[in-house]
């Protein structure tokens, strides 16, 4: 009998995703076993791959389907004997990759890291023994006794309303170790030493979001039954905020995180920590991926925003994944977010999803101003109304008042100061701006500065700026409110927290800090603006960010929307947020938009994207929209919309990847005696955000 290894290749070619048999050594025949890292001859024996045993079988005359009739190539390097993709990934991947028509390598490449080995000699000289401490099964505050305990205890399935404003988090327990020794007989030494010993310092209150002391109790809750947990969050902020209402019920050791400001070497720890014993697995987009034992919960907070789209291939959402992984697992599944996206709605109105919400709703103030008694002359026409002005300034007399603000920088655009004529990059064409009042206008696509700007119009060399961003709005608050501090934050200048005393804090969308106990005041500006940019998903986007910034209001504060009435506005003064959804997804389905179908991105060459097109037959449930030319530096490239509903996705992802590795291996070599290969014909991408983002 002779052992086989079946192995995936870390290829990104899609002709080459699938399982290639490789002989064992003997000398490897031990330490060869599944998810272990090799080296295996390609075509040639000089052309070598990196690849992934996926599983050992036994091939002889007595193995099940007999023989292999040829010699197999043996594996020609055993790079490590720590296995590093567990059975449960590899499954993952492949489905994922499946369900993209993409590639099973380039998901795995999101999954593992690069080999370090001095991780991997720690994680070998670890002791097998040890037993991670144990954790106590929190109750879920805030929700209906028993409703998401039965959930997490019955692995189902639920979108969850998360409870706005900040929570204090529970008290650190008291030292074991001081309460053994008060309680302690005298006469034992040992105790009197315990209680010699200085009492631990008090740990200040902490405060977090509502939805992250949910989430921690869910987790710890799915811990304490020695199941892992893995969370899914959008960006470093809410990653803190998980971290530390975690670490409120949850020793420190049992938390992993995967996020993308680790090293290499950090994620490789954290990938084998995760193997090694059930954990809470927390991060960014790569966290879904996590190996984590005997997995009991997996969640997602604010799965609408865009920070969870995959930029490379397969492009595959987050939430699509975890779809994927709860139905392979049977782990419970956790929605939560304020504002819901149109796809969880979609999945609730299908009753997939349970529909959770707060016991009692501690519902924020929201006050749409557009429904106030209109003002009248100069009043009607000022950026904040008179009602907001007052309220923000009584409440930044006792704490930090948040203004959230559409664009960064000083203005939204230039213009010729003479004819009024929009300013523009004479490198790229971009916009210009200014970051600063004052500074030198740089174009807002590619930086280039534009000292000495003459209108090619009119000839005028003074541009004036129009439109307020983050920086002239704290100019002008700076004056109206003497004497109290303006905080700027945007993406150049994050902040990741301010205190809990009198200021101003001026934030562009999703870069708001947060504050201890809450702001208390908020001033959501620039609601026309934000609603006016053109894209599929411009209504709920917007809505996530008004509602992740009220959210951040101290209990009783006033939230001031400004200049927006009409559905939108009355849904966030009831906090009613399911509603906008549900209207929204009503819409798409006449339309037959994402997410009430399906769609696929088809890019390549005229001929190749019509073949394509026709070879999927009749799975296609609306006209095909295109094909039309797009901006490439190929000449000639076209691109075609295809839609069709989710039965048969499996059926025209197969058929999309077959045209796409038939035209793959067919390219053609580029005239006039270049020896590089033209670029693919055809290239197919699943469930494509960007023909529908913002244009």
């Amino acid at each position: 009998m002779t052992t086989v290894a079946r192995v995936v290749l870390d290829s990104p070619l899609p002709q080459l995703d699938r399982l290639f048999d490789y002989r064992v050594p003997a000398e490897h025949e031990d330490a060869c076993v599944p998810g272990v890292r090799v080296k295996v001859p390609l075509r040639t024996g000089a052309r070598m791959s990196d690849a992934y045993v996926i599983e050992v079988v036994e091939d002889g005359p007595g193995a099940p389907g007999g023989a292999f009739p040829g010699e197999l190539s043996a594996i020609e390097t055993l790079v490590s004997p720590v296995p590093v993709l567990a059975p449960e990934i590899w499954t993952l991947a492949r489905a994922v990759a499946d369900r993209a028509a993409g590639v099973a390598s380039d998901v795995l490449r999101l999954a593992v890291p690069t080999r370090q080995v001095r991780v991997e000699k720690a994680w070998l000289a670890r002791d097998p023994d040890h037993v991670p401490p144990p954790v106590e099964a929190p109750a879920v505050t805030g929700y209906a006794s028993g409703v998401v305990e039965g959930i997490l205890s019955e692995n189902q399935r639920a979108a969850v309303a998360a409870i706005p404003h900040p929570v204090q988090l529970p008290t650190a327990a008291p030292d074991g170790d001081a309460e053994a020794a008060a309680d302690a007989d005298p006469s034992d030494t040992g105790a009197l030493a315990a209680a010699a010993a200085p009492a631990p310092a008090p740990v200040a209150p902490a405060w977090v979001p509502g939805w992250a002391l949910t989430l921690a109790e869910a987790a710890a809750r799915t811990l304490a039954t020695e199941r892992s947990a893995v969370i899914a969050v959008p960006d470093f902020r809410d990653l803190t905020n998980l971290e530390r209402a975690l670490h409120a019920l949850v020793p420190a050791e049992r938390v992993v995180r995967f996020d993308a400001k680790q090293t290499n070497g950090q994620r490789a720890k954290a990938l084998l920590q995760a193997r090694t014993h059930p954990v809470v697995a927390i991060g960014n987009r790569t966290a879904m991926y996590a190996p984590a034992s005997d997995l009991g919960l997996i969640a997602m907070w604010d799965d609408g925003d865009a920070s969870f789209i995959e930029p490379r291939a397969p492009y595959v959402h987050t939430r699509d994944v975890a779809l994927v992984r709860a139905a392979q697992s049977g782990a419970a599944l956790l929605f939560l977010s304020h504002a819901r996206s149109t796809d969880v709605q979609r999945l609730v109105e299908l009753h997939w999803l349970d529909d959770v919400t707060p016991l009692r709703a501690a519902v924020p103030k929201v006050v749409p101003t557009a429904q106030q008694v209109s003002a009248e002359g100069f009043a009607a026409q000022a950026r904040i109304p008179s009602s907001a002005w007052r309220a923000a300034r009584e409440a930044s007399r006792t704490g930090p008042v948040l203004v959230q603000v559409a664009n960064p920088g000083f203005g939204t655009g230039l213009v010729c100061a003479d004819c009024g004529e929009r300013a523009h990059c004479r490198v790229c064409g971009g916009p210009l701006g200014i970051p600063t009042h004052g500074a030198v206008p740089q174009c807002r696509f590619c930086g280039a500065l534009a000292a000495g700007y003459r209108c090619p119009t009119c000839g005028g060399g003074k541009l004036k700026a129009v439109g307020q961003g983050a920086q002239r709005t704290a100019d002008e608050l700076g004056r109206a409110f003497p004497g109290t501090r303006i905080i700027v934050a945007d993406g150049s200048r994050p902040v990741d927290e301010v205190p809990a005393r009198p200021a101003v804090v001026v934030a562009t969308r999703g870069a708001e800090p947060s504050t201890p106990g809450g702001y208390a005041c908020v001033l959501l500006l620039d609601g026309e603006k934000m609603l006016g940019r053109e894209g599929l998903r411009v209504q709920e986007e917007v809505l996530r960010f008004w509602t992740n910034a009220a959210a951040k209001g101290a209990p009783g504060a006033e939230v001031y929307l400004v200049g927006i009435g009409g559905s939108l506005a009355t849904a966030m003064a009831l906090w009613r947020l399911d509603t906008p959804a549900h209207d929204e997804l009503v819409d798409r389905r006449e339309l037959m938009f994402p997410p009430a179908v399906r769609v696929a991105t088809l890019t390549g060459t005229e001929e190749a994207v019509t073949a394509a097109v026709e070879a999927l037959g009749e799975a296609p449930v609306g006209p095909v929209l295109g094909p039309v030319p797009v901006d490439d530096p190929v000449p000639g490239t076209v691109r075609a919309i295809v839609r069709f509903p989710y039965a048969h996705g499996t059926e025209v992802a197969a058929t999309l990847k077959a045209e796409v590795i038939r035209r793959s291996s067919t390219r053609r070599v580029l005239p006039g005696g270049n020896r590089r290969r033209a670029a693919p014909t055809l290239r197919a991408r699943l469930d494509d955000a960007e023909p529908f983002a913002e244009v």
